[in-house]
């Protein structure tokens, strides 16, 4: 063995070129961190669902017409960045619990739109914030470097997870929100959504 040579870092292979791994530790604290993400998305739900009976797409749909006021479930659906179908789901359940009514079009009487009505006026106003709100919110207070590190480190780590490529809504949603509630899924339950469909061509309304 050749004594001047270079003494393998921990993690490295001998005669391998592609450097060091990370060491356990550090692997750990990354799929911890990883872990905390995903505990306070669920978590977040669970106690949007328990406290107000809500998942978090029916609190962005009511929060939406809140500010925008009636407008049609296409305009809505573009407005969330979920597909037609996802949105028409959201909005039977809550029809049902009585949060949304539809009214016919000022312009037009042939045309309905979904507004809020007072129950659902009620409980927006006692509902918290999203959490993909409030972390948009502390988002935009970092300097623009910071933002884009963040968002070039998120992208690498979904692409290490080879998850880059699957369809996505920008809600911070669990499968607790597809699922809780039981195996009943009809708009009657109004306790449990779909999974947000990505519209994969949204718009923004004026």
């Amino acid at each position: 063995m050749d004594p001047d040579a270079p003494t393998p870092l921990p993690g490295s292979h001998p005669g391998s070129h592609a450097g060091p791994r990370p060491d356990n530790a550090l692997e750990t604290e990354v799929l911890i961190a990883i872990r905390r993400i995903l505990r306070a998305v669920d978590q977040n739900s669970r106690r949007l669902l328990d406290n107000f009976g809500l998942t978090a797409p029916q609190l962005a749909a009511l929060r939406t017409l809140e500010g925008a006021g009636p407008m049609r479930p296409s305009a809505l659906a573009k407005s969330l960045h979920l597909s037609h179908p996802t949105v028409t789901g959201i909005l039977a359940r809550l029809e049902v619990r009585g949060l949304v009514e539809r009214t016919p079009g000022a312009a037009d009487r042939r045309t309905l739109l979904v507004a809020l009505s007072a129950a659902g006026r009620e409980i927006v106003g006692r509902a918290p914030s999203l959490l993909q709100d409030r972390f948009r919110r502390e988002l935009g207070q970092l300097a623009r470097w910071e933002q884009l590190a963040i968002l070039s480190n998120l992208e690498r780590v979904a692409a290490l997870m080879e998850a880059e490529h699957l369809d996505a809504a920008p809600h911070l949603v669990t499968h607790l929100d597809e699922t809780t509630g039981g195996a009943d899924r009809s708009p009657a339950s109004g306790a449990a959504d779909d999974l947000p469909s990505h519209d994969p061509h949204p718009q923004h309304t004026a």
